[in-house]
């Protein structure tokens, strides 16, 4: 039974930079991920990570814009450590092998993304994410000696002790099925978000909300579910992400009728005001009959307006994406977008340090909530949120295990319990249910209709029913594949399960928030209210098995609410 100061579920860039400054920090590290760490959907990443770093640039700018951002909504506390932590973060990476495109004078460059008073987003082209993830994982190969890696693994549920401390994990090795137990004194969830319950969506196949169901399940209440990012421009043919580094670079949208429609919506932003404003205006047209495309569903976004030159070399990778997956040559024709799901704001409930209210969990990156992005969430800040809480996560995790004696071994019967749960699965035939692929394509259309950019009471309640409906078909769902060696069916009949916590959990809370505030617009409460509604919705998990709504306060340090403009 492997035993660590830390274990660090999911090898993305919020556990990778954990599991760095653990082991930096002198503690015995686990990380441990269902997929090869540099095939984890911080590869998506693609437009940049933002930092105050210009001397012309503040961070109190940085943090004002990610404020106004989060529609009052983020707690201000967090997100001024996550500004003024910024700049030295980016020179961390730079100096660790990150190539950060540089400007004619040599020094590292920026570009504009949406919401930001500066152009403070550093970028590796349209693949910084990728860049990002390469080089800590070369890092993570540096401290091996510290540096336990189990890739492949799936985790099946968080342990326990008898006081309700997290001591570890009980696994299951996706290469020939075997279920182990792995104790630590800290356990960090770094597993990414829940994009997987929609249907389409611009994350992997692997965000399947593992680690926000997985500390739910344990007692950690989440926050701000309700919160949901849907990305202004996504392929309409399949929902894949077209970076938001497009209109940084001068990108434009146009409806059916030739208009640049954004001047109604934000004539000072324009395509560069939060993506919530864009989504919206987008949505807006399409609903109204100006959209273009199959059924007048997209938009266009026209990337003509950048010069080809800067195209092939700031925005390769989306030259590509048009090109096999629309057939269209960007740098010559508009493409077709549409708002698509991309990010959820919400997650475990954590502090500044990552600590959840169970002691020895934490977690960071999308699968936590700070709440460093409130309501809406600024581009280029998703990756400056997973490297600073990672971060903090990892220091603070190893600090807390110095001198702690390592938890005892749990009951054999732990692991008894998951293989005979798992065995039950695959028992399951034809004749039993439906199949887990129909099940989480149900779902995924039923909160893509209803839980999206616009929502009202209808369509909410009537989403919650189809997924409850769901969650009674998915404990008699069956796969189709017995074995044990890379049995993907059984992994994904678990993932299903994690993703209906999450998507009720989205949906009690958007129902409950009856106001319209950042990425949650409800048509029938179309104002923000802050007299009743400036506070954090949480969701736990009750003692009857049913999921409970509390609340808790806003962190306001600096900057009182106002309204929001771009």
């Amino acid at each position: 039974m492997p035993s660590h100061d830390v274990l660090i579920i999911g090898a993305g860039l919020a556990g990778q930079r954990a599991a760095l400054a653990a082991a930096e920090a002198g503690a015995t590290v686990a990380i441990m991920s269902k997929v090869h760490p540099v095939r984890s959907h911080s590869n998506a990443a693609a437009g940049g990570i933002n930092a105050a770093l210009n001397p012309e640039d503040s961070w109190e700018s940085h943090a004002y814009d990610t404020v106004k951002g989060s529609d009052y909504l983020g707690d201000q506390d967090a997100i001024e450590i996550m500004c003024r932590e910024a700049p030295d973060e980016i020179l961390w990476l730079e100096h660790r092998g990150v190539t950060f495109h540089r400007n004619e004078t040599g020094h590292l460059g920026t570009r504009a993304f949406g919401g930001a008073s500066q152009a403070r987003t550093y970028y590796v082209a349209d693949i910084t994410g990728q860049a990002l993830l390469h080089v800590l994982y070369e890092q993570l190969m540096k401290h091996h000696a510290a540096i336990d890696r189990y890739e492949e693994w799936f985790v099946t549920s968080l342990l326990q002790d008898a006081g309700g401390h997290c001591v570890g994990a009980v696994a299951r090795n996706i290469r020939d099925g075997a279920m182990e137990t792995f104790t630590a004194k800290g356990t960090i969830l770094a597993s990414g978000g829940a994009g997987q319950a929609f249907k389409p969506t611009t994350n992997a196949l692997i965000c399947t909300g593992d680690g926000i169901a997985q500390a739910y399940r344990a007692g950690a209440p989440l926050m701000d579910m309700e919160m949901i990012q849907y990305h202004p421009t996504t392929l309409l043919e399949n929902g894949f992400l077209i970076t938001e580094g497009a209109r940084g670079e001068g990108a434009q949208l146009f409806n059916k009728d030739g208009e640049r429609f954004m001047e109604k919506y934000a004539p000072n932003k324009m395509e560069l005001a939060s993506r919530d404003v864009v989504s919206r205006a987008e949505q807006t047209e399409i609903d109204e009959g100006r959209g273009v495309g199959p059924d007048g569903q997209g938009i266009l976004l026209d990337v003509t307006l950048v010069p080809k030159k800067r195209i092939l070399e700031a925005l390769r990778e989306i030259v590509n994406i048009g090109r096999d997956f629309a057939g269209v040559d960007i740098t010559r024709e508009p493409i077709t977008i549409r708002p698509g799901q991309h990010y959820i704001m919400g997650g475990v409930k954590t502090d500044v340090e990552g600590r959840t209210p169970i002691p020895g969990l934490y977690a960071a990156g999308e699968v936590a909530c700070v709440s460093v992005h409130g309501g809406n969430r600024l581009g280029a800040n998703s990756l400056l949120d997973t490297l600073i809480f990672g971060r903090r996560a990892g220091a603070h995790a190893a600090a807390r295990a110095d001198g702690m004696p390592m938890p005892a071994e749990p009951p054999a019967s732990r692991v008894r319990d998951e293989e005979g749960w798992i065995a039950s699965l695959l028992q399951r035939g034809p004749g039993s249910g439906r199949r887990v692929s129909e099940i989480k394509d149900e779902l995924g259309e039923a909160m893509n209709r209803h839980c999206a950019v616009f929502r009202d009471e209808q369509g909410l309640s009537t989403c919650l029913d189809v997924v409850r409906r769901l969650q009674e078909e998915a404990r008699s769902a069956y796969v189709d594949d017995r074995g044990t060696i890379f049995n993907q069916d059984v992994l994904g009949a678990i993932e299903l399960g994690y993703m209906l916590d999450c998507a009720e959990a989205t949906l009690l809370s958007a129902l409950e928030r009856r106001e319209s505030r950042g990425a949650q617009f409800r048509t029938d409460y179309p104002e923000r209210n802050d007299d009743e509604w400036l506070r954090h919705i949480t969701v736990s998990l009750g003692a009857s098995g049913r999921p409970e709504l509390g609340y808790a306060p806003v962190t306001i340090t600096s900057w009182q609410p106002e309204e929001r403009k771009y």
